[in-house]
């Protein structure tokens, strides 16, 4: 039997010149680059859920590109010019995604991020004072600026069990990640990019001529060109270079007179929190269990959710009753990480080709990872 497709679904389906699996902030870029570029063209995206379900949406919000414990550890397998060149395509990621959505649309603020240091990792904090005049080297030079990116702070929000002082970004940045995916895809709707959710890609062969995909229900999809922007789901095509990593937050019910203003990081940046519309979104943990959380499993665990509670009740709200803090929603979203920080962006096959593992920096890099994936499948065209 052939596929149960209409007449009607066959002619939305057809002559499509552009394909792109993920509907998250790379995939809509791409497709608004490409329609911004070749306004005839057929650009379609396909997405699993019916609406973009990927960290894009499942992320805490932050427009930042790393704290100082974070950059030391990506030293021990970068060179510093690599370094200089991931935070620079991180600012100026961010930079390309306020040019699309409106900053006041999705509700970017730039009030600092915070690094603070737990009690017991007093030497980890003392690398990081020690460095600091390296790290804000390598900051300036990547932003072009004469400011120092990162200034020790005292604890100035009452946070229990850390060390006195920590250290300020003041250019870190947060957005409302739901209305930022809700205005990339109104935008891409206006300009043209048909937008298919709760269709699941499964293979595809592709030849000179064009691309098959496989889809799980929908039967099979032919394009031109075939774009995967899958990050933390890619592990059939890159398994060896990206590696789906799991990510756990929880939410509060709002808390009166929330005084944390920001975003922060802890345990190099394992864990991090913010404060949105009055609650705590906090997140993290995957160091408890690497191998655990290295699945497309989007689901929580009693594990990690029971050490965020603790960090939220002993460490960020340790003045305020256990009754007080009510835990309103808890999810999971799927990143895609692996040896090296630098997002891939490259030819798979005849006209396939991916924009994928951006190593937790969706936010900040998916824009710039979007475009360049755009440009990737139309050179020469």
């Amino acid at each position: 039997m052939g596929q149960n497709r209409s007449y009607w679904e066959s002619y939305l389906l057809k002559d499509i010149d552009y394909l792109i699996v993920g509907g998250g902030i790379v995939g809509l870029t791409c497709a608004l680059t490409l329609k911004s570029e070749h306004p005839k063209a057929r650009v379609v995206v396909i997405e699993r859920g019916i609406w973009p379900s990927g960290a894009s949406i499942k992320n805490a919000g932050f427009a930042c590109f790393g704290s100082v414990s974070e950059i030391l550890d990506d030293a021990q397998s970068h060179s510093e010019q690599e370094l200089i060149g991931l935070i620079r395509q991180r600012a100026q990621g961010l930079q390309r995604l306020k040019s699309i959505v409106a900053p006041e649309t999705m509700d970017y603020q730039e009030r600092g991020g915070y690094e603070y240091f737990l009690r017991h990792q007093g030497a980890l904090a003392e690398q990081c004072f020690t460095q600091l005049d390296w790290a804000n080297q390598l900051a300036k030079e990547a932003l072009k600026t004469t400011q120092d990116v990162f200034t020790p702070v005292e604890n100035r929000f009452g946070f229990s069990g850390i060390s006195p002082k920590g250290i300020l970004n003041k250019f870190e940045g947060q957005i409302h990640t739901g209305r930022l995916m809700e205005a990339l895809s109104l935008k891409a709707a206006v300009c043209g990019v048909h937008f298919l959710g709760g269709v699941k890609a499964i293979s595809h062969t592709a030849n000179s001529d064009e691309v098959a995909l496989q889809t799980e229900a929908h039967g099979i999809i032919t394009t031109k060109k075939l774009l995967l922007a899958t990050n933390g789901y890619t592990q059939d095509y890159l398994s060896d270079l990206v590696t789906p990593a799991r990510a756990q937050v929880l939410i509060t019910a709002p808390i009166p007179d929330l005084k944390i203003e920001g975003t922060f990081h802890l345990d190099q940046g394992y864990y991090y929190f913010r404060n949105i519309e009055g609650r705590i979104l906090l997140g993290g943990g995957r160091n408890l269990d690497f191998e655990g959380e290295q699945t497309t499993l989007e689901q929580t665990t009693d594990h990690i959710q029971g050490a965020l509670e603790r960090l939220l009740r002993e460490v960020i709200l340790p003045d305020l009753p256990d009754y007080a803090i009510i835990i309103e929603g808890r999810w999971s979203g799927i990143m895609g990480v692996g040896p090296q920080k630098k997002p891939i962006v490259k030819t798979l096959a005849p006209n396939v080709y991916c924009g994928v593992r951006l190593g937790g920096m969706g936010v900040a890099i998916g824009a710039e990872v979007g475009q360049k994936l755009a440009e990737l499948a139309t050179e020469g065209s």
